[in-house]
């Protein structure tokens, strides 16, 4: 399977902090620490040469990020973005889309980002999924790990038929079955405080690292594409998320490889 890595260096859309725009080069750099090695946790080794890394690439406008995706995707089978805000996913899935067709959605969040617009902004990163739906780019979208949802997003969810598993509900033995071809989303917010410091928005109550892990892992049809988002280092500590960053990273591209069509 022929896999690219892009890093997107964009943070415009964010609301509150700004900074995640600094991750791509983070996350690599822990990826490729001595402190730890290539291999994840089901024996399969992802060290550089199972994917082609297209590098990072700082877009002139919000717009360019589908163009940039749509030739990093040339010649290959699936791609794996670091962002950058989550206001990334929406031209990234644009892309995946005209390559692959109408996806199954797996967005693990704290937040549900369905708003119709936010600051005035319909592109903004508490959007993207809302536009996602809009345009039917997903055949199904479930999310995990919500515990922010309002009045607003929860009719939102209702407008677009998106499937909610919030995080006082999660049961891990009973995860969501999915089809191919499936796109993941994760925003490390998803995870608690505790375990992923280096966010804009901290939202206590979260995922476990563990608990995150065993859902990439319980995974079990081709993924076409996946992000990591809203990793901030100006708020990490000791590079404690970086390192998060880079085994969530290690996993979903073990996972791609193992469930490759």
């Amino acid at each position: 399977m022929k896999i690219a890595i892009q890093g997107i260096l964009f943070d415009e859309k964010s609301s509150f902090l700004q900074g995640a725009a600094k991750a791509p080069p983070e996350i690599r750099s822990a990826y490729h620490s001595s402190s730890a090695n290539y291999f994840s946790e089901n024996g399969l080794e992802t060290d550089p040469g199972v994917f082609e890394d297209k590098g990072d690439f700082r877009p002139a406008s919000y717009f360019e990020i589908e163009s940039i995706t749509s030739g990093n995707l040339q010649g290959q089978d699936g791609i794996i973005s670091l962002g950058g805000d989550h206001s990334v996913s929406y031209p990234i899935l644009k892309a995946v889309c005209a390559a692959f067709g109408p996806v199954d959605i797996l967005h693990i969040d704290a937040h549900g980002d369905l708003y119709d617009s936010f600051d005035g902004d319909t592109y903004s990163h508490a959007c993207p999924f809302a536009r996602i739906m809009e345009d039917k780019l997903a055949n199904r979208l479930v999310q995990v790990g919500i515990r922010t949802l309002n009045t607003h997003q929860r009719r939102q969810a209702e407008k677009f038929g998106v499937e909610i598993i919030e995080m006082k509900d999660l049961d891990l033995k009973k995860l969501p079955e999915f089809k191919a071809p499936l796109y993941l989303s994760v925003d490390i917010d998803a995870l608690d405080p505790s375990c992923a410091p280096g966010v804009s928005h901290q939202e206590p109550g979260g995922l476990l690292t563990r608990d995150l892990l065993h859902i990439i892992q319980s995974i079990n049809v081709p993924v076409v594409g996946a992000d990591i988002v809203e990793y901030n280092p100006d708020r990490d500590l000791n590079r404690m998320t970086a390192m998060v960053c880079a085994k969530i990273f290690r996993e979903i591209l073990s996972t791609m490889i193992s469930n490759q069509a």
